[in-house]
C-alpha cells in the first residue's frame, strides 16, 4: 500500500497550530502529533525508557518510575553533550514511530505536527512543510493570556524557537492566523483541495 502524502505542521509558540490541525481533523485527515510520539517512546517499560535510565542513571525517573522530564531537562540544559546524547537516543525511536503510524493509515495524505520542525530537522518522509505564521506581537499576547506569562518570559521562549523568516524559508505553504478562526477554515478549505489532488498525483507516482 503506498503511504500518504505527509505534510509536516509546524509554527512557533502561539501560531496557532492546534487550531489549523483541529480544522484539518474536521475534514477527515488524519493528524500525528510528534511530540506525542515523543512522550509515547518513553512510557514505563519502553526500550525508550530503558536506554535513557541506562544513559542518565536513576535519578531521572519519578517515585512512579515514569520519566522525571524536569531532573532529565536540568541535566541536559546544563551539558550540550548530554543533550546530544538524548537526541541520539531518542530521535531514531521517534522516527521509527512516526513511520509506523504513517504506513498504518488508510488516508490520501496525513498531517505530521512538529513544532521544532526547523530546530530539529530529524524527520524523514515529509513530503510538504505548512508553516503555521503570525506577527511576533500576535504570538506573545496570544501566548501571555494563555499561559499567564510576562512578555518578557514570552519573548525568552520565542528566542530559543527558530526566528520567523528562518521557519518561513522551509515552508511550501503558509496559513496566516492573524484574523480568527474564519480565515483558518478558509484557508485550510483552499489547502485541503491542494493537498487532495497533490496524494492523487503521489499515489499514481509511487
Amino acid at each position: 500500500m503506498t503511504r500518504p502524502l505527509v505534510i509536516a505542521v509546524t509554527g512557533g509558540i502561539g501560531s496557532g497550530k492546534s487550531t489549523v490541525c483541529d480544522e484539518f481533523a474536521r475534514r477527515g485527515v488524519p493528524v500525528i502529533d510528534a511530540d506525542q510520539v515523543a512522550r509515547e517512546v518513553v512510557l514505563p517499560g519502553s526500550p525508550g525508557l530503558a536506554q535513557i535510565t541506562a544513559e542518565f542513571g536513576p535519578s531521572i525517573l519519578a517515585p512512579d518510575h515514569t520519566l522525571d522530564r524536569a531532573a532529565l531537562r536540568r541535566v541536559v540544559f546544563a551539558d550540550p553533550a548530554a543533550r546530544l546524547k538524548l537526541e541520539a537516543i531518542l530521535h531514531p525511536l521517534i522516527r521509527h514511530a512516526t513511520r509506523a503510524r504513517i504506513a498504518a493509515l488508510d488516508a490520501d495524505y496525513c498531517l505530521l505536527a512538529i513544532p521544532l520542525l526547523v530546530e530539529k530537522g530529524h524527520y524523514d518522509q515529509i513530503d510538504r512543510v505548512l508553516v503555521v505564521d503570525c506577527p511576533e506581537d500576535v504570538q506573545i499576547n496570544r501566548v501571555m493570556s494563555r499561559d499567564s506569562l510576562t512578555a518578557p518570559e514570552v519573548a525568552a521562549i520565542m528566542r530559543t524557537q527558530a526566528t520567523r523568516d528562518a521557519r518561513l524559508s522551509r515552508a511550501d505553504d503558509v496559513i496566516v492566523n492573524a484574523e480568527g478562526l474564519e480565515s483558518i477554515t478558509t484557508q485550510v478549505a483552499r489547502l485541503h483541495e491542494i493537498y487532495r489532488r497533490l496524494a492523487r498525483q503521489h499515489a499514481r507516482a509511487s
